[in-house]
């Protein structure tokens, strides 16, 4: 546990730092501006007084980054367990959005996503996949030294099971035998 923690920490951490240069880069094409929805959030949590106009930069930073990084954990023990690749880290893409979604909605700072325009829940819906790719990338990295995990030795005994498919090469589930 202790390993996917800080493992997960680092993973959810760089996770956030890509998606931050691809929000910046896409900001720069579309010229949408930042949000403080992070801010907003985070202060509500933290029964912080509200004040209209401000830009609470320093305040979103650590939201941004403190729920990438505390999200990335789950993402590290889907990994030692054996959940790794792109399959893996598009169930994870799930797990960050409704996380998202239900610290906006619970503090009333945000709004369904079925309510916001298109265009506005597209350009989330990428900029999380890109978060939960990147830290899958990571994640997957420093589980896969350890060798494969134990839903990963599961398919590789299992009757039916494809080792081939996935993550564990064809050598590794051999040697899972």
């Amino acid at each position: 546990m202790k390993r996917a923690l800080w493992q997960g920490l680092v993973a959810g951490t760089v996770g956030a730092a890509v998606m931050t240069v691809g929000e910046k880069l896409e900001q720069r094409v579309t010229g949408r501006p930042d949000s403080h929805v992070p801010a907003r959030v985070l202060e509500r949590l933290l029964g912080m007084p509200e004040r209209p106009g401000r830009q609470p930069w320093a305040v979103n930073l650590a939201m941004h980054f403190g729920q990438g990084a505390l999200a990335g954990v789950v993402r590290s023990l889907m990994a030692n367990a054996g959940l790794r690749g792109p399959v893996a880290s598009a169930m994870f893409a799930v797990v960050r959005l409704s996380n998202d979604q239900i610290l906006e909605n619970a503090t009333g700072v945000g709004a369904p996503p079925q309510t916001w325009p298109r265009s506005e829940l597209l350009v989330d819906l990428l900029h999380k996949s890109v978060y939960a790719f990147a830290t899958g990338v990571v994640a997957d990295a420093f589980a896969a030294r350890r060798g494969p995990g134990p839903g990963q030795r599961h398919a590789a005994l299992s009757q039916g099971r494809r080792p081939d498919v996935g993550p564990l090469p064809r050598a590794a589930a051999a040697a899972a035998r």
